[in-house]
């Protein structure tokens, strides 16, 4: 995959793809054979910080770390993005989900791995 304008976190995408965020505030989606399909930011209007880690749930929902804005939002596919976690955020870098609906964020001003019990019902 070659041409990417700086790339910096990359994480599994939807059906077997790939999230790369972007230096440049936005998160790009490639399809299973790294061919790409949108950028979450076209496809549903929002305006992104500095998104940094990606990951996706077992619903094939995208969730992005933004450490500008201090937050970790879902992008579920046809809804609206979803706030998950804003409260007690400094530097928000990693993110990563289990089956079971335990969100963690790696948060890099205190040096914190943050979990959190249940997204799920949020999505």
């Amino acid at each position: 995959m070659l041409g990417l304008e700086g790339p910096c976190w990359v994480g599994l995408g939807p059906d077997g793809g790939l999230a790369v965020s972007k230096e440049f505030g936005d998160v790009w989606l490639f399809g299973s054979a790294r061919q790409p399909l949108c950028s979450l930011g076209d496809l549903t209007g929002y305006h992104f910080g500095s998104p940094a880690g990606v990951c996706t749930d077992v619903a094939g929902s995208v969730i992005v770390a933004d450490e500008q804005r201090h937050q970790v939002t879902l992008f579920p596919w046809a809804r609206a993005p979803i706030c998950l976690v804003s409260e007690g955020l400094r530097w928000p870098l990693g993110v990563a989900c289990v089956p079971q609906g335990q969100l963690m964020v790696a948060d890099a001003e205190d040096g914190y791995i943050k979990v959190y019990q249940s997204y799920l019902e949020f999505a």
